[in-house]
């Protein structure tokens, strides 16, 4: 395994992380993600590498597809994928600005996933800066849309791990720096109510509210969980005028599961739901669907090794865990495409206000990174 001595620095690499942070792109917002987007491809044109901006679809923004020079470019090598869409609409810099606070630093979007993506890339940079070569040709994938469930970008993801040897992504690291070796099931569901319209003060009898029956149905899914598969509702919606008895509301679930089966029966209990109940039709659509990555796979198991070896050397401990949360690893480690996820950094807080990385963790997740890209061969 080959272990380069290369001179990270953790204020460097907060430094050329500030702009990433300090440019907002939640999903939802695709002319935001493409500024997001413009950042990456410039950072990747200055490290050398090819890049190419893909078209975003389904209301997305686009994805950033970068190949490092390599004498077998083209051939398979490494495929590493991140996505730069956050949870976190435009705005949230002012209550999460990015900062320094003793052996933290903050922003929306830094932890999830922002600093594990700029770190992969500061590896490459300081390996070719050195003048060394990487066994295998590497290329970087970054995506607008993992916060959804990657409906727009699923296909190019899957395309490209097929395309290579290794799936390696830099997801926060797990608490007691753990990385991912396998991630539950997912699917996620549109649920829509369609009831009577009338006016709610003259005449609140002669509607039919569906929002209150999407309430009830919302009380009915999220008791379905159980330790074998969860149910949670958001994105409720429906309209604006308090004046008029709702005709119409929708919202949507996520479910989780931990073998396939479980979702499975998970989703054929929603789908059980539609129909007609109080004057109300009730509809349900499955709109993504993560496969399960199955824990312990042998090829995935084989990378993890050589992940801990390279750990060690640098005096840190590497466990792993099955992990629910989904991610881009979802499709490649059920293509059996050899994949590694949680490279990225530590912290804590993803998806709040409190969202921050620890410091300390940056250089050695960094050193790691280049590890593997400097061992990694056919």
């Amino acid at each position: 395994m080959t272990l380069p001595d290369l001179p990270f620095d953790a204020t460097a690499i907060l430094a050329g992380l500030r702009p990433w942070i300090e440019c907002e792109s939640p999903t939802y917002d695709p002319a935001a993600v493409a500024r997001m987007m413009e950042l990456v491809a410039f950072d990747c044109a200055a490290l050398g590498a090819t890049v190419e901006m893909i078209p975003g679809r389904m209301g997305c923004g686009p994805s950033v597809r970068a190949r490092v020079p390599h004498p077998d470019m083209g051939k398979p090598g490494i495929l590493v994928s991140g996505h730069m869409d956050t949870v976190h609409p435009v705005g949230t810099l002012a209550r999460n600005p990015f900062r320094i606070e003793g052996e933290r630093a903050f922003g929306p979007g830094i932890q999830d996933m922002k600093s594990g993506n700029y770190i992969a890339l500061e590896a490459m940079r300081q390996i070719l800066r050195a003048g060394l070569r990487t066994p295998l040709p590497v290329t970087f994938l970054f995506t607008p849309d993992e916060e959804i469930g990657s409906p727009a970008t699923r296909a190019l993801i899957e395309a490209e791990a097929l395309a290579n040897r290794y799936f390696l992504c830099p997801e926060p690291a797990h608490a007691n720096n753990a990385v991912t070796t396998g991630r539950f099931a997912i699917a996620r569901y549109e649920i829509t109510a369609s009831g009577r319209p009338s006016h709610a003060g003259a005449d609140v009898k002669g509607g039919v509210s569906a929002v209150r029956e999407l309430a009830h149905r919302i009380i009915e899914i999220e008791a379905m969980t159980s330790d074998s598969c969860t149910f949670s509702c958001n994105d409720v919606t429906s309209g604006k005028w308090v004046n008029c008895v709702p005709s119409f509301a929708r919202a949507q679930v996520l479910s989780m599961a931990k073998e396939q089966a479980d979702l499975d029966a998970g989703t054929a209990k929603m789908l059980a739901l539609a129909g007609t109940r109080n004057g109300v039709a009730f509809t349900v659509e499955t709109t993504v669907v993560r496969p399960v990555w199955n824990n312990g796979q042998p090829e995935t198991m084989a990378l993890y090794e050589i992940a801990k070896g390279l750990a060690a050397e640098i005096g840190m401990e590497l466990p792993c865990v099955s992990s629910g949360g989904g991610s881009d690893a979802n499709f490649s480690g059920a293509l059996r495409v050899p994949s590694l996820c949680s490279l990225g950094v530590a912290g804590a807080g993803l998806h709040t206000l409190d969202e921050h990385v620890d410091i300390p963790s940056i250089v050695p997740r960094t050193r790691l990174l280049a590890g593997l890209f400097m061992t990694l061969s056919a």
